[in-house]
């Protein structure tokens, strides 16, 4: 399959990129910057996502499926942000330009060149449990949460996040493209893992980002597997992908306990270290499994 690959500079995409490659895909690259060298081979399109122009351009040539990749990562005009983006020079409505503009001129230009397949790189931060402004807890309904667990989103990245799911079943539903998102939790790839496994201790506090991760091996076969496999599943789908476990040394439901205890009526099923956001349902459609591990650097 001759896949368009977006956010080709960022820190996924060559977990991505290699993943298709050796799954024997044809792979197209669309970046504003330059991307690792190892894909020097590659066609590379130098491009915005948010220059309709450039999408179009870089969606030429028979492209069958696009993986996007491309983002504004964080809500950069949150209260606790903006300072730092500032000093960056990002202005403060790129997160809102990036993942809803950036996205619909992408689809827009991918229904104009007839492409079939779009996986976009969501977050779990779509759920709204991130990035929190008030002082109001998170309401869950019930641990460990899935995909039909209600959103309440207060910033501007989840927001996006959320919203763009929903962007990606309109094209669906009007068009027939088939359209993904996979709600990733913090990627990893094997640096990071071994940073947790030195840094880790135990935990002194609640916190409402669950301890949630995903390595980047396994976000790639995530992408990988809901394209090659679109045809045989819903055509339009939204999954949490992450890890079956925490960053947590203690057992969920002993966290739960000490820190959080009026959400245990809550808790459905949270043995040994279980993740408090469930990845069954990306298992149980595509057969995706989690194979990395932080643990086994401890």
């Amino acid at each position: 399959m001759k896949v368009l690959v977006t956010g080709c500079s960022g820190r996924l995409a060559p977990f991505v990129i290699q993943e298709l490659l050796d799954a024997g895909h044809e792979v197209v690259l669309f970046s504003r910057k330059p991307v690792d060298p190892r894909f020097a081979r590659l066609t590379l399109i130098l491009g915005d996502i948010n220059n309709f122009e450039d999408c179009q351009r870089a969606l030429q040539g028979g492209i069958q499926a696009v993986q996007h990749l491309a983002a504004q990562t964080y809500p950069v005009d949150h209260p606790h942000e903006r300072a730092l983006a500032e000093t960056q020079g990002i202005p403060f409505d790129a997160t809102i330009r990036s993942n809803i503009l950036g996205l619909y001129y992408l689809l827009q230009a991918a229904l104009q060149a007839g492409v079939e397949i779009f996986v976009m790189t969501g977050s779990n931060c779509a759920l709204g449990h991130g990035f929190r402004i008030s002082q109001r807890p998170f309401p869950f309904f019930y641990l460990p949460v899935e995909e039909h667990h209600p959103s309440d989103v207060e910033d501007s990245y989840s927001f996006t996040k959320l919203a763009g799911e929903e962007l990606l079943a309109s094209y669906t539903r009007a068009y027939g493209m088939r359209t993904y998102a996979i709600r990733a939790a913090g990627i990893c790839d094997e640096d990071r893992r071994r940073n947790i496994a030195h840094h880790v201790k135990p935990v002194n506090a609640w916190s409402e980002w669950l301890w949630c991760w995903v390595g980047s091996e396994d976000v790639a076969s995530a992408h990988r597997l809901l394209m090659e496999k679109a045809h045989e599943i819903e055509p339009h789908g939204v999954y949490f992908c992450n890890a079956d476990d925490t960053t947590l040394l203690e057992p969920s439901l002993e966290v739960l306990q000490r820190y959080k205890p009026e959400l245990l009526p809550l808790v459905r099923d949270l043995p040994g270290h279980a993740s408090f956001i469930s990845n069954q349902h990306l298992k149980e459609t595509i057969g995706w499994q989690h194979t990395t591990s932080w643990r086994e650097f401890l």
